[in-house]
Formats: C-alpha cells, structure tokens, sequence
C-alpha cells in the first residue's frame, strides 16, 4: 500500500500524530519535527531554538518510559506497513503475536497497518498486551485498532530506543527499509555487546534466504563480517519455530546468570 497518491499527495487517513497533538487535511506541517531537527543549519538560530528541542527529546524519553515500564517481558515484531489482511504474511504476523502472548510476552510494534497491524491483532486477541509506538511521518497512517498501549513519538531515535530497552527480543517478518533499518540495528547492537543475547528472528526462507545468501558470499568474503556473525540471526519459517527460538535465548540467558 502506498504511502501517497499517484502526484505525490501525502495520503489522508485517521489522523497525523504529532506528539500528543493530532492534526488532519491541511493542518498537517509539510516537514516532520526529525527532518527539522536534522536539516541543515542556517544562521545561529539553531543556537537559540535546539536548547528547547533538547527539552521536548527529554520529555518524549520520560512519557515512553512511564507507558512502557511495567508492561513487563516483551518481544518487538517488526515488518511491512504495507502488507494487506488478505495476504498471507499478514496471517504469519497475526500468528506470531498470538504465540508470543500464550508464551508470556507482551508484543510490541510500530503501531501502523500491515503486519504491525497483524501482529497486535494477534496479541490481543489471545488476550495479551498489545504496545505501538507510533512516529510522526508525512503521511497518515494512525494508530491501529489492536492496541492498547500506544505511544506516539515525534523523533525516531527516541522511538527505537523504546523497541530495544523494553524488548527480549526481535521478531522480524517481510518489510522493506523501515524493517531493514530494525533489524540491521538490533544486529550491530548484538554484534557490538551494546545488548546482552538478543534473539533475532528473521520469519520467512522464501523472503530472507536472499539477504542471508549475500552476507554468507560477498559480505563475509570480503571480511565485512565474521561467518559467526550470521549466528546472530535465527530463521524461521513458521511463527511456532520463531518463539520457540526466542524462549531458548532467554532460558539461555538465565541459565548463564545464575552460573
């Protein structure tokens, strides 16, 4: 599903989330508050106005902290916004937040359409806890109807903090760059020790078997990786597979803490 119209228009849908603001038809700012924050300087206004923008960054930190502090274990399943209900990856996501709910997890996602949609219906349903942390983008998408927590950011880098710090691990179904983005995150942070055994679940052969058959070839002969690398990635094909690698990290990490 695009984002815009056939001539660019960005599309209209249940509300452009701005913070705690919401803002529709031509209320909506033709710049996002991150490309504000990130365009170039012009002047020696930005020493003036990035002060306060360090205040709303702060806040937004501490109302994510506060929703998401006591949700408890949880595991962050990421993939398209753009996947259909008729689809079957859409079922896969539905799947795998009912299974991550049964095996104790709260499910967090990005709170949009598509398998975010798919993965919180899922979870709540089985009666779990279902989280989005939406983000402000130029176009609207809003908050799916299976949520029941949901934060709305204004900064992304303020919003993946919120998928790591609160999440035991990723479960990453078919997307495109915002998923890329996830996953190659949660990897360099695993690969650096910035996070302790953090499972990475890649959910479907057909979709990732590409990506991982490059990383094997030509980013490892290249020595742009370890092959051991690659052991920080799991691949699953069906949602039973995917969770079931998530509880054997964490009985595995409790195993080495109590040792």
């Amino acid at each position: 599903m695009s984002d815009r119209t056939d001539d660019g228009v960005p599309q209209t849908g249940r509300g452009y989330r701005k913070g705690p603001v919401l803002l529709r038809g031509d209320k909506i700012p033709a710049m996002t508050t991150d490309q504000r924050l990130l365009a170039p300087g012009e002047g020696t206004d930005w020493v003036h106005s990035d002060p306060w923008r360090v205040m709303r960054i702060q806040a937004e930190f501490v109302e994510g902290f506060g929703a998401l502090a006591e949700i408890g274990a949880a595991v962050s399943v990421f993939g398209s916004a753009r996947t259909r209900p008729d689809h079957p990856d859409y079922a896969l996501g539905e799947e795998v937040g009912r299974r991550l709910v049964e095996a104790g997890y709260a499910v967090m996602t990005g709170g949009g359409p598509g398998i975010m949609e798919a993965a919180n219906k899922g979870a709540v349903e089985a009666g779990g806890t279902s989280v989005g942390l939406g983000i402000e983008l130029p176009f609207e998408q809003g908050m799916n109807e299976h949520v029941n927590v949901g934060v709305n950011f204004r900064y992304f880098f303020a919003r993946k903090t919120m998928f790591v710090k609160y999440a035991q691990g990723f479960v990453v179904l078919p997307g495109g760059f915002g998923t890329f983005d996830e996953l190659f995150e949660a990897l360099t942070l695993v690969q650096t020790h910035k996070v302790t055994g953090f499972p990475v679940v890649l959910v479907g052969s057909d979709y990732w078997g590409g990506l991982l058959e490059w990383c094997r070839t030509a980013v490892v002969d290249r020595g742009m990786i370890n092959a051991a690398d690659l052991d920080l990635l799991h691949l699953a094909d069906t949602a039973d597979d995917a969770v079931e690698h998530v509880l054997e990290r964490g009985r595995a990490l409790a195993a080495e803490f109590r040792s």
